[in-house]
Parts: C-alpha cells; structure tokens; sequence
C-alpha cells in the first residue's frame, strides 16, 4: 500500500534540499537569496534546522562507538567513523566533534 505521507514528506525534503543547495550555490546572503526566491526567512531557517537535524541523525548512524569498558584512562572516549579513530573528551567541543566526524564519513 502507498503511504502518501511518507511520499510528501520525502518531496517535501527534496524540494527544500534543492532550495537549500541553491542558495549555497548562489554566493547571496539568505536575507537577499529569500527575498529574491519569495521565502520568508522564517520558513528557510526552520527547513534549514530540520534538514541540519536529519542530516545529524545520518551522520551519527555511520558513526560506531565503543563499549564503555574499553574508554581510555583520562576519560576519553575513542569514536570510530569509517575506520578512522577519533578521541573524545568531556572538554571536546561538540560541533567540532560533529565537524570532524562528517568530514571522515565524506572520505569514503
């Protein structure tokens, strides 16, 4: 059975992925980009937000982290994205981690 819901919501992500590369491939500020295209900056942010969200989601299910036991001494914990081993601490910043981590899984 066709569920029309997911089949929208999937359009939906597309043609807000398309707007979303389109404005990065534009050199304009979002102000300008959405002004030009029609979109109240309002709008553009939330699609931004969310697909941002989505993204984080796919990223962190490429990512594999090991058991608790095997955390090093000085509580770092080793995250494994595409064989590649990275260490984290508690004093890691987050969106660098998340930076690193999306760069190592465009690498494959």
């Amino acid at each position: 059975m066709i569920n029309t819901r997911e089949i929208a919501k999937e359009l939906r992500l597309a043609h807000w992925t398309a707007i979303m590369r389109r404005k990065n491939e534009s050199g304009f500020s979002i102000k300008k980009f959405c002004e030009l295209e029609g979109i109240p900056p309002n709008v553009y942010f939330y699609w931004q937000r969310k697909l941002r969200g989505l993204a984080c989601q796919g990223l962190l299910s490429n990512i594999e982290i090991e058991p608790v036991e095997t955390v090093f001494a000085g509580n770092t914990l080793p995250i494994e994205v595409n064989g590649y081993r990275v260490l984290a601490s508690e004093n890691t910043d987050p969106g660098l981690l998340a930076q690193v981590c999306k760069v190592l899984v465009n690498l494959c």
